[in-house]
């Protein structure tokens, strides 16, 4: 004969009240603590929390227009003035390339398809939600990257 339910674990209307937003509670705060990363373009809108890290995969490429730029038809002076322009950028241009091709390489190695793309965890996948919250709570075309 199978054992009854503890009664906290019963189906009824107590437990469910008492429960059902205690469980979500403990959920939205497991959600706010996952690690999210969004990956999208300047021209699409998003909302994202102050504590998501967005990855905006068009910036190398405005980097780059930006360092060239006005550049004479003349492939030797471009190219001088092409490595003035980084000299001049210093440190911090450096690191702004550097994280514009690492955003791009991580995209690449997620293997992100559409935009915007929020990641949580590096695990899942919630492609064209532009509200990340909305994205990260609950979302739609949610992939498990353990099955791919």
């Amino acid at each position: 004969m199978p054992h009854p339910l503890p009664f906290l674990f019963r189906p009824n209307s107590f437990a469910v009240a008492i429960l059902g937003p205690l469980l979500g509670a403990i959920a939205m705060d497991a959600a706010s603590a996952a690690e999210v990363k969004v990956f999208t373009a300047r021209a699409i809108p998003i909302s994202a929390p102050a504590d998501a890290t967005v990855v905006y995969l068009d910036d190398a490429g405005a980097i780059e227009e930006r360092l060239s730029a006005n550049l004479p038809a003349n492939q030797d002076r471009a190219e001088t003035i092409a490595r003035q322009r980084l000299q001049a950028g210093g440190q911090a241009l450096q690191r702004e390339l550097a994280t514009a091709w690492q955003g791009i390489a991580d995209a690449w190695s997620l293997g992100i398809t559409t935009l915007p793309a929020v990641v949580v965890d590096r695990r899942y996948i919630v492609y064209g939600e532009p509200d990340v919250a909305k994205a990260v709570a609950g979302g739609v075309a949610l992939t498990d990257f353990e099955t791919r």
